[in-house]
């Protein structure tokens, strides 16, 4: 495959990680808000759901706890929670073959190496997706009753499992293959969320991500872009790197609880990359080979951001759903004042995001 081309393996295959993952994301805190509300309060150990027993006739607490649930509720739930895996999973697989792979030719199971694309900017992106999937899966399973440990390994296994597939069927397609620097990335992301449930039994240390569509003085900039990253908003958020920044949101509370930093306020460390038209130069071929697009002459840089952050689940609300609300939203930074590193020299922004 010519590695100067726009739409490569790693740039069409990472944007449906990206979408699939965010996509079960919220379906799975949807089903995991509505399954406690049947039967309990949700309430929270530092950024998670924990269970509370309430009568629903008098919304007072009772003594039996989640984790007292008998064997019969407990096996039910997780036939419950492995049904909705699989349907679920499996319904997603199956439209995205029919919407993707199908369109494509086949291939024999062939591997490449796309490390050096997007300035690795679509790896960040697949260990985000499947920390944002493994969280989800790991909420689902900590309903069910089943043991500590068991829920981190069931969640926090499920997303690299699930993407491995896809990366299988990325491996039989003739326009991408297999990637090694894909799944490696799938295993960080997973890795960072069971090593800190292991460690702290929560997240103190959260990956979250931010958009901001980006636009040209420069004319053939724009088209370049509405060519290789589409014309709409949603897709540019799903394919345009330029205007992606991925976060490590540290909540500096849980770290020092003794002290009066307030407990919703986290200190971010964001990356976002700049300058990029093409997966490994700024140079675009039509389908004929012949070179349309040359604008070697803009740079591509990495860029660097120090900004404040906020912990919506650390934020007191007896309103549900406020409170689900928060739970979805705090896989996103919130546009704060950043400090900026990039090109040799510091800059701050009114607005990070």
């Amino acid at each position: 495959m010519n590695p100067t081309s726009v739409h490569n393996s790693s740039s069409l295959a990472s944007h449906t990680f990206t979408f699939s993952a965010l996509l079960n994301f919220f379906i799975s805190v949807l089903f995991t808000y509505s399954s406690f509300a049947q039967d309990t309060i949700p309430t929270y150990k530092g950024s998670y759901f924990s269970q509370v027993p309430v009568d629903s006739s008098s919304n007072h607490q009772i003594t039996k706890s989640s984790n007292q649930l008998t064997t019969k509720q407990i096996n039910r739930r997780v036939k419950i929670i492995a049904a909705t895996n699989i349907i679920g999973y499996g319904a997603a697989l199956g439209g995205l073959y029919a919407a993707w792979y199908k369109n494509y030719p086949q291939s024999n199971f062939h591997v490449f190496n796309d490390m050096a694309e997007w300035k690795g900017m679509d790896k960040i992106g697949h260990a985000y997706g499947v920390y944002a999937e493994s969280l989800a899966s790991m909420e689902l399973w900590r309903w069910t009753g089943v043991s500590r440990k068991k829920r981190i390994w069931y969640g926090g296994l499920s997303g690299p499992v699930y993407h491995t597939v896809i990366e299988v069927l990325d491996a039989y397609s003739a326009e991408w293959g297999w990637s090694w620097g894909d799944i490696g990335a799938n295993f960080i992301g997973s890795g960072m969320l069971i090593a800190q449930e292991l460690a702290w039994d929560e997240q103190r240390i959260q990956f979250k991500f931010s958009f901001h569509r980006k636009s040209y003085n420069d004319p053939t900039l724009n088209q370049r872009s509405n060519k290789i990253f589409g014309t709409s908003t949603a897709e540019r958020f799903l394919k345009d790197y330029n205007g992606q920044t991925y976060w490590l949101s540290a909540n500096i509370r849980s770290f020092f609880p003794q002290s009066k930093w307030p407990k919703w306020l986290n200190i971010a460390v964001g990356t976002g990359a700049e300058g990029m038209f093409g997966a490994n130069e700024n140079i675009g071929k039509d389908a004929a080979g012949n070179i349309n697009f040359n604008r070697t002459d803009i740079k591509r840089y990495r860029q660097w951001y120090l900004s404040p952050d906020i912990d919506l689940t650390k934020i007191k609300t007896n309103k549900k759903g406020l409170k689900l609300a928060f739970r979805l939203l705090n896989i996103v930074k919130i546009p704060m004042p950043a400090l900026e590193f990039s090109n040799g020299s510091f800059k701050v922004k009114a607005i990070g995001f």
